[in-house]
């Protein structure tokens, strides 16, 4: 397992490389639509309060846009051992006892945390861990609070073997916006809390599927950070 020296909280926001695209075409389309706007209420219409209503539309869409992929760095302060963290920031719909009948086919227990337009939507590995399974399954676009979003829509699932504790699966799932889910982790390899996981774009949810002797840390409605808040602990 992963032996952490003990790091400084750096306050420091940088912007997600799954962005950069996106952020740049979508930067140079609205200079694009201004500068007409600019010519047509400026110049032919003689209304230049509409031209300034929507510089100001445009800035805050923009806005809204860089906010979206802003990547904070973030260390995990403590122990890792038997510690399982938020793997996104967001609030907890999900807390219960379920049949996981897609990998485990037996009770485990989900937590689940949604994540808003508002919220960074970077994800996080939840444990330290060997990576077994990773497998993504294309589906339907419900709302991703929604139950039947767990099983229906669109989603990427990551088994975790953390040796000690058993298996974690990790569930990134896209919502009625979110039309695609990015995945880093690779079967076999080793992986760490304070790692990216993947990241989900526009609006979604992650569930984490733990033994049933875990000890949830957190209550619905809850907000999490994540890489930071501690959602639950494991038992041997």
């Amino acid at each position: 397992m992963k032996s952490i020296d003990k790091i400084k909280k750096i306050k420091k926001i940088r912007l997600h490389h799954e962005g950069t695209s996106i952020l740049t075409i979508s930067g140079l389309l609205l200079v694009v639509f201004n500068a007409l706007c600019f010519w047509i209420f400026f110049h032919l219409l003689s209304l230049p309060i509409v031209f300034y209503v929507l510089l100001a539309v445009s800035a805050v869409v923009y806005g809204i846009m860089v906010n979206f992929f802003r990547c904070p760095i973030r260390y995990f302060q403590g122990d890792t051992n038997g510690i399982v963290v938020a793997p996104a920031d967001g609030k907890v719909v999900v807390i219960e006892d379920v049949e996981e009948n897609e990998y485990f086919h037996a009770p485990r227990k989900m937590v689940s945390i949604f994540m808003s337009l508002t919220n960074v939507h970077a994800n996080w590995f939840p444990v330290d861990g060997i990576v077994k399974k990773v497998e993504h399954e294309n589906g339907n676009f419900h709302k991703a609070w929604l139950p039947k979003a767990s099983m229906e829509n669109e989603r990427s699932t990551i088994v975790i073997d953390t040796e000690l504790y058993g298996e974690i699966l990790v569930r990134q799932i896209a919502g009625a916006i979110a039309r695609r889910i990015v995945t880093y982790a690779h079967e076999g390899e080793e992986c760490f809390i304070d790692e990216h996981l993947g990241f989900i774009k526009f609006g979604s949810r992650v569930d984490v599927f733990l033994p049933l002797s875990a000890e949830v840390t957190v209550k619905m409605g809850q907000s999490t950070v994540g890489n930071n808040t501690v959602i639950a602990r494991l038992n041997n």
